[in-house]
């Protein structure tokens, strides 16, 4: 074999490293089902809240019902995943949203409170589904250093983020198109939310079962007893560790400025006139964006420069966010948010690694609880936050804003974060060593 032949062997063989585990295999597999069947779900119920209310507020509260019960139990939750089985917690989290998405199709179905113009019960099921994933959070993003081995860990960040970006790309387009399937006959009742409802319940049911087949040993479980220092005790690791917390507040910032994903609706109905499947085809392109980019990094990982590289993507994602909140034309709004995708899921990979390799295993649930605090339940504020300054000064305002806002974070970042400068390659000890220079480096009192 020739020498080129052999090195396309070996980045071959890198680049599908992760799925020589057959848990690794099973759970990605779970994860392509529920996320395509949580996207095509978060479709129907935002433009379900629009077409009742036509209130940007009411749009954005939905938002605000996800994350409300995560910012008073998540970092309870860490310590839960750093104590307990991650898997059975898992398990029992998406359990809980299977029954919210019974609910949401009892709801849709018997048009019970929603013929009145009244929006309230769908507000407290979403509460329920953010408490599942309050708790499912910290447990899933601690248990994916368990599934592979430490070689492939990177790897298997990148598989992840980009399965996850394919569901994304899958989901909204999904339930665009079942949420204007023309049912008809017996079926007639089930036009509209309530199929996409029983999409999302089937997903979820799979989910459980791939889970539920998974047999790894999860690692560094923790029986220190619950009490206000231990469940602390990931905030005090972050708050310590500069590179962790420069990269998680970046994150934290430009997703909270640049969300214009949850005032799609508004775009697609009176802005871009594209209607429901349009909504669906917006609410796909960031996640084709993301998954262009996870799939040339898969092939190509990332080699040196992660700080600058992270930095430089995050402003290209608020300035792609601009062009989009200015764009009355679908191809530039649809270009844009590729564009978005793309950016953002360079900064996913590059801390989601960071997150990992800089943390021990025993503190990983708790950290990445504050992680998920953070970040995660932040997607979830900035639709509220979106909601509200679409409600203040107009949705096109609103995006614009927030995008000058992220460039604005972004150069903040690069100035007073010396850390996330000093990031070179995504490996434990590349980031241990920036780490320690830093410290190395602050003048001592």
């Amino acid at each position: 074999m020739s020498e080129g032949g052999s090195n396309t062997a070996i980045t071959e063989a890198a680049a599908g490293s992760a799925f020589r585990s057959r848990d690794f295999r099973l759970y990605q597999s779970a994860r392509l089902m529920v996320i395509v069947g949580a996207e095509a779900q978060s479709v129907a119920v935002a433009w379900q809240v629009y077409a009742i209310t036509h209130s940007a507020l009411d749009l954005g509260l939905t938002g605000l019902a996800l994350f409300f019960p995560g910012l008073f139990l998540v970092l309870p939750a860490g310590h839960v995943a750093d104590r307990f089985d991650r898997r059975k917690i898992i398990l029992l989290c998406y359990g809980l949203q299977a029954l919210c998405t019974v609910t949401l199709l009892w709801l849709s179905l018997t048009k019970t409170y929603i013929s009145n113009g009244q929006v309230w019960p769908i507000y407290a099921v979403l509460v329920g589904i953010g408490v599942g994933r309050a708790f499912s959070g910290p447990a899933s993003s601690a248990m994916l250093p368990s599934l592979v081995p430490k070689d492939h860990f990177v790897n298997a960040v990148t598989w992840g983020a980009t399965i996850y970006q394919a569901a994304n790309m899958a989901g909204p387009t999904v339930g665009g198109l079942l949420f204007t399937l023309p049912l008809t006959g017996m079926l007639l009742r089930w036009n509209g939310a309530p199929i996409v409802y029983a999409l999302t319940l089937v997903m979820l049911i799979g989910f459980l079962i791939l889970v539920g087949m998974i047999r790894t040993k999860m690692d560094g479980a923790s029986k220190k007893a619950f009490n206000a220092k231990t469940v602390l005790a990931g905030l005090e690791y972050v708050w310590k560790t500069k590179l962790l917390l420069g990269s998680i507040s970046l994150d934290l910032f430009a997703v909270l400025l640049g969300g214009a994903v949850a005032l799609l609706p508004i775009f697609a109905t009176d802005i871009l006139h594209a209607g429901p499947r349009g909504l669906g085809l917006l609410r796909a392109m960031p996640a084709v964006g993301a998954l262009s980019v996870s799939l040339l990094m898969v092939v190509k990982p990332i080699q040196r420069r992660a700080g600058w590289l992270m930095l430089g993507c995050v402003g290209l994602f608020g300035a792609a966010t601009i062009v989009f909140g200015l764009s009355k034309n679908i191809w530039i709004s649809l270009i844009a948010l590729v564009i978005v995708g793309g950016s953002d899921m360079v900064s996913v990979v590059i801390r989601g690694s960071v997150l990992q390799l800089a943390t021990p295993p025993e503190m990983r649930g708790r950290v990445s609880a504050v992680n998920w605090l953070f970040i995660g339940a932040s997607n979830e504020f900035g639709e509220f936050e979106s909601g509200l300054t679409a409600h203040w000064w107009g949705a096109v305002r609103a995006v614009v804003i927030g995008g000058i806002g992220t460039i604005v974070t972004m150069a903040a970042a690069a100035a007073f974060v010396p850390a996330l400068r000093r990031a070179d390659a995504l490996t434990a000890e590349s980031l241990m060593n920036a780490e320690q220079e830093l410290s190395v480096a602050e003048p001592v009192d």
